[in-house]
């Protein structure tokens, strides 16, 4: 049903935006046509650079006039395959949108535009003594608006929510081409449906974010990191529920098996504190109360003793602090590194991760797959790596999806979903309706159909069909 892109296409494109912002070369079609998705590879026909919502609006008129498919391009960092141009067709970079256009102090509010990178928007808020929580391992590269499509969340949602917390207002452009801002500056705000909060996780099939609104916080004044090593898996993870029943509310609570320590070691050439103990704990505590934070610290070692943990190691100064955040951040992409790969995103409530880790492991013993886990246990979040290393193809191709289909069905059984921040886009599309059921998969394809009744944005995503 779509239409190629040809010469007479290129060249109103370029009318619109400018020569040099179009390119079709095959170094730039091969950059934009994978993400960090798996080994997932597709080519466009076409990659565009536009410098503002206008010029976006008319690429989409454009497009649906000619029905092509139109796929809007962040920081790359993706997971899910949410913004891979499946179909081809146009590519819309959204790297020239890297304007910080308004901190204001005065009501707690900053305003920037989809590209800005979003630890560069965390730091230029912390220099004026403010704090945007919201951290997601890929933050040193991924763009701002990216994060709202996927509705990000990261370490410290445990604490302070996900992408949807802090976002007020978007603008937006829709698949026909018209510019609309929703949402409000204000803090309450009930006037007619939230069409901010469908856009946000909406994975960049209902509109083209180009501006967010954003509600942010002080800075808290003081923070610590312990890094808790235990001698049993089940120990480690099941001491999670007994921290937040004693009432310390961690900013974040990381969970990370033997094996994802052992990869992050390789990745960077280092040594990981206790790497040799079974699993460890990485919790980081904030606020503004020094004298609270170590009665907090010490109820964390009196809650965990019945664990008979390994060793506790406390870390009070900023460069330490950072050198344990960067192991941490280092083990998605070092595990991934160990061979071909498929990354689940699985979330449960908080006391249920413990029969969901066990569950994983038995399902991927059964298939003789190796499975390493990692992730968020303060929400329960944890990211499961299932890799091929020496299985042969055929055996990798036979068993993966099903162990994938277990271990989701699992996962739902536990009152948990298929997703906690990744997003479905491509690749976990076809798992869908073991989340959620017919009806909701039938509603939410008719609000797809009224935002873009031609299904140029973005098509091949979240719906198996």
């Amino acid at each position: 049903m779509y239409s190629k892109v040809d010469s007479r296409i290129l060249d109103l494109l370029k009318k619109i935006t400018g020569e040099e912002s179009v390119l079709a070369d095959s170094e730039t079609l091969e950059k934009f046509s994978k993400d960090e998705t798996e080994d997932f590879s597709f080519l466009p026909e076409v990659v565009v650079k536009p410098a503002d919502a206008v010029q976006i609006s008319e690429i989409l008129k454009l497009a649906n006039d000619n029905l092509i498919p139109v796929y809007t391009r962040g920081g790359g960092t993706g997971l899910s395959g949410g913004a891979l141009p499946v179909l081809g067709g146009i590519v819309i970079s959204m790297e020239r949108f890297n304007k910080i256009l308004e901190i204001d102090r005065e009501n707690f509010q900053a305003t920037v535009e989809s590209g800005v990178i979003t630890q560069v928007f965390q730091e230029e808020l912390e220099k004026e003594g403010l704090f945007y929580p919201v951290d997601p391992a890929s933050r040193g590269s991924c763009f701002i608006g990216g994060n709202v499509a996927e509705c990000s969340g990261g370490p410290r949602a445990a604490k302070y929510g996900v992408t949807r917390n802090y976002v007020l207002a978007i603008e937006f452009v829709t698949p026909r081409g018209e510019i609309i801002f929703t949402g409000s500056r204000t803090i309450k705000n009930v006037t007619g449906y939230s069409l901010t909060q469908l856009l946000t996780g909406s994975e960049g099939t209902l509109g083209i974010i180009t501006k967010i609104v954003f509600r942010i916080l002080s800075l808290p004044k003081y923070k610590k990191i312990l890094l808790i090593a235990y001698n049993s898996v089940n120990d480690c993870i099941s001491s999670v529920a007994e921290i937040y029943k004693s009432g310390v509310n961690p900013a974040a609570l990381e969970f990370l098996e033997r094996d994802a320590i052992k990869a992050s070691e390789t990745q960077l050439s280092k040594i990981f504190p206790n790497s040799d103990a079974e699993a460890q704990l990485l919790i980081e505590l904030d606020g503004n109360d020094e004298n609270q934070l170590n009665n907090e610290v010490q109820c964390i070692a009196d809650t965990i003793e019945k664990f008979s943990p390994k060793d506790i190691i406390l870390a009070e100064d900023r460069a330490k602090m950072e050198e344990l955040w960067a192991l941490r951040r280092s083990v998605g992409e070092a595990v991934k590194s160990i061979s071909t790969y498929k990354e689940e995103d699985t979330v449960v409530p908080r006391a249920k991760m413990p029969e969901l880790l066990d569950g994983i492991k038995k399902i991927t013993g059964k298939y003789g797959i190796r499975a390493i886990c990692y992730g968020h246990a303060g929400d329960g979040n944890l990211h499961v790596n299932i890799l091929k290393e020496n299985l042969s193809d055929e055996y990798w191709n036979e068993n993966i999806k099903t162990a994938i289909k277990e271990i989701f069905e699992l996962t739902v059984s536990l009152g948990g979903t298929i997703s906690g921040e990744h997003g479905i886009g491509y690749s976990q599309k076809e798992y869908l309706s073991i989340a959620i059921s017919d009806g909701e998969i039938n509603l939410m394809k008719n609000i797809k159909k009224a935002f873009d009744p031609d299904n140029i944005l973005n098509p091949g995503k979240i719906f198996a069909n």
